[in-house]
């Protein structure tokens, strides 16, 4: 076996050596446009030569292509078949008809055969090759496809990234690839070069050969399923195509056009459509039905699915199924789906419930319910907050005991490891969510605990009016809150920050009660003061910014000062001076060495954290998880306090961009009405660098995104605002009754200084 080895090696490298000759790089040997694989004498070159040979079944996606586009082909069910059939000297296309369960062996015999008629062969998730193994197949963690070959020119390029989902692939001995799976940082092109090969046999090996020429004949491997692109979406779309285009070239001699294969899942318009008139109210419904048809809303029958896969890594596990029943919120709300997307093309789900989506989602479906006239979204929003602070343990134990320095803080999430961890931002979201579904709803069942958070979350923010990132309920035990209230923290993030201080200000707007507003204005003030040198940013720079709309503009509510006005203006332009013309605002990475969450440093660094969708200022990406969303409301809020065009032209170019940018997929009705993380704009595809481990390119959060973009288009549709939405909230009582237990006077009165 392993002389084998060695001459397979041997004879890539010679192969390599004599097709470097005269090559400007020696790594990748441009090939000519008339390239054939080794042995043009076995290329038929004759005019009628256009038809091309399968071996696969009918459902094959690639065979499916080009028969949807007229393209003659023959399909053959064995490769015995073929052999008796083909004349000397054709191209044959073996598929992968069991993946990703059974490679495709080859036996010597039949190898033989092939050789001896001269055919020129594809060949895919090849588990074995004249009777040699190539060992058990394995799962591609966080890797992508790099091209680092010149044969699948003119459209694929050097350095190319592509993605393909699920990958399972046969480890291939083969050096100089054209194809390289390997972790690869990048946007769409290897940040670093290519990653270099390593033999599969060594240990820990995390590079492997994905495509490659065979060196003793005229024929292509592939590691995996190449042809699975349109089911198992392969990204980017069009990219695929280009690839299979390279493929067949090199295999026939020919160039042959392939019709667009139309992805499952796509946006709903494109650039140029002209959206309807009802396109808003559209996609808002789409969006209020979406909570249903994902399943995220748990049902009884299917509980203990949920239990099992909110127990799996990272709470990620297949989802239910379309059969499952949608339940009514009384279960509560899954957080929504991951990005990983397994061989069938589906999406998987992230089985954590969470304080901030199951409110946040509850705002929307109550404005659903309002704005479509939709009793049953009103009924679900009502329940989702019974199961926050009734039923789940985000609001019990330490959390609900008048006596704990946690009293009215929500937990992260309901896993075991996640209930006692209090995020200050998610905390805040959460508190906007239930006063803006609890005005809808017309209810004042929930006016205490909205209270009960503002207090607890402004008594762990320190004396400037920042709060630390997180805080844990073992060191708020060990520290009590006054450590917190007293505390001296900076923290110039509006990431973490921003929506607390818009909370605050909205409940001085409510009671009156001064510190809410001092604290606030003086973070506000010392942040606005540090803008941009001294601001932390977590995935990129434009989500602090879009973060800081909010505040801004509520602080123009309370106080409408000409600096508060200049304030929210500049936040506002620096924003949207890299706003697109289609209306999708670009990302952008902030100064270096201030990014808590940057872009992967080295090829290595690829997937192992949260990151941006970006490698470098540029790259054209549209983030709907930490930016578009919250630019929606903030510059919504904007326009609404302040009657200023700059915001409202702003705002519906972006309205235009998200109801093109909607998931639209008939074959995935989980997906559909929803929105995805990341957009490349242009390409007009969903596509990013899906470096983020936990919330990649793919995800879509029931909560951050499609709450909020859901629920500004719901405002939009009535003509009015969050702060006006939410005017009929009265909590002057319940802050009267819980204030000086939760914050005595004594601790109130120390001012900023």
């Amino acid at each position: 076996m392993r002389i084998f080895w060695v001459l397979a090696g041997v004879l890539t490298v010679l192969a390599a050596m004599a097709g470097a000759a005269g090559a400007q790089d020696a790594d990748y040997v441009p090939r000519g446009a008339d390239y054939v694989p080794r042995g043009a004498d076995y290329v038929p070159r004759g005019a009628d030569y256009v038809k091309l040979n399968f071996v696969c079944t009918p459902t094959n996606d690639l065979y499916r292509l080009l028969v949807a586009g007229g393209q003659p082909v023959e399909r053959f069910e064995s490769v015995e078949q073929a052999l008796k059939t083909l004349d000397p000297g054709s191209g044959l296309f073996i598929l992968a008809d069991d993946y990703p369960f059974k490679p495709r062996e080859f036996s010597e015999k039949t190898v033989d055969a092939l050789s001896a008629k001269k055919f020129r062969i594809y060949a895919e998730f090849v588990g074995s090759w004249s009777g040699s193994p190539f060992g058990k197949p394995r799962q591609a963690n966080s890797m992508r496809a790099v091209v680092t070959g010149w044969e699948l020119q003119p459209n694929v390029k050097p350095y190319m990234l592509l993605s393909l989902h699920d990958c399972q692939f046969v480890p291939l001995p083969y050096a100089r690839p054209i194809l390289t799976l390997a972790r690869a940082a990048g946007f769409d092109r290897a940040a670093f070069g290519p990653p270099e090969w390593v033999h599969p046999m060594e240990p820990n090996a995390e590079v492997f050969s994905l495509l490659v020429e065979y060196p003793l004949a005229p024929h292509l491997l592939a590691a995996t399923k190449l042809s699975h692109f349109v089911t198992g979406r392969y990204a980017p779309s069009a990219e695929w195509c280009g690839v299979w285009q390279g493929i067949i070239k090199l295999i026939t001699g020919r160039v042959v056009e392939l019709p667009p294969a139309a992805p499952v899942v796509k946006p709903s318009y494109t650039r140029k459509d002209s959206l309807p008139d009802n396109a808003e109210e559209d996609a808002l419904r789409r969006a209020t039905k979406w909570y249903y048809g994902s399943k995220l809303l748990v049902h009884p029958d299917w509980k203990n699915l949920m239990e099992k896969g909110a127990a799996a890594p990272d709470g990620v596990a297949s989802w239910p199924g379309v059969s499952v029943a949608a339940g009514d919120g009384s279960l509560g709300l899954l957080e929504g789906f991951s990005s990983a997307i397994d061989y069938q093309g589906r999406n998987l789900v992230r089985y954590w419930q969470r304080a901030d989506c199951t409110a946040e989602s509850a705002f929307a479906l109550a404005l659903a319910g309002n704005v479509l006239d939709d009793t049953r979204s009103s009924t679900t929003a009502e329940n989702l907050l019974n199961f926050l602070y009734t039923s789940s343990p985000l609001a019990q134990g330490s959390r609900a005991n008048p006596d704990s320095p946690s009293y009215g803080l929500l937990g992260w999430a309901t896993a075991s490891r996640q209930v006692d961890i209090y995020y200050g931002d998610d905390n805040a979201r959460a508190l906007l969510g239930t006063i803006g579904a609890a005005a809808l709803l017309k209810s004042d069942k929930y006016d205490e605990a909205v209270v009960r958070g503002l207090l607890a979350n402004f008594r762990t923010s320190g004396k400037y009016g920042f709060r630390e990132d997180s805080i844990n309920e073992e060191n708020l035990q060990k520290n009590g809150w006054q450590h917190y209230f007293n505390g001296e923290s900076l923290v110039y993030a509006p990431h973490y920050q921003a929506y607390l201080w818009a909370c605050y200000l909205w409940a001085y707007h409510k009671t009156g009660y001064q510190p809410f507003l001092e604290r606030a204005k003086t973070a506000i003030s010392m942040t606005m003061d540090t803008y941009p040198e001294k601001w932390r940013w977590t995935n990129g720079i434009q989500q602090e910014r879009a973060r800081m709309l909010l505040p801004l503009a509520w602080l123009v509510r309370v106080e409408d000062a000409h600096k508060h006005r200049e304030w929210l203006k500049r936040m506002a332009k620096d924003l949207l001076a890299l706003q697109d013309d289609s209306g999708a605002i670009r990302e952008e990475l902030g100064p270096p060495g201030h990014g808590q969450l940057p872009p992967p440093s080295s090829h290595n660094e690829y997937g192992r954290g949260e990151a941006s969708l970006i490698q470098k200022n540029g790259d054209p990406a549209c983030d709907l998880l930490y930016t578009a969303n919250f630019a929606f409301l903030g510059l919504h809020e904007a326009a609404a306090a302040t009657s200023d065009a700059l915001y409202t032209n702003a705002e519906n170019k972006l309205a235009q961009f998200l109801c093109r940018a909607q998931i639209k997929s008939v074959l995935h009705p989980e997906l559909d009405g929803a929105w995805f993380r990341a957009f490349d704009f242009r390409r007009w595809d969903f596509w990013g660098s899906d470096s983020d481990a936990g919330w990649g390119a793919w995800s879509i959060e029931s909560g951050w995104t499609h709450a909020w973009i859901s629920s500004v288009f719901a405002m939009r549709k009535q003509k009015t605002s969050y702060w006006e939405t939410t005017e009929p909230v009265t909590v002057k009582d319940e802050f009267q009754k819980l204030q000086p237990a939760m914050l005595s006077a004594d601790e109130a009165a120390q001012p900023p200084k």
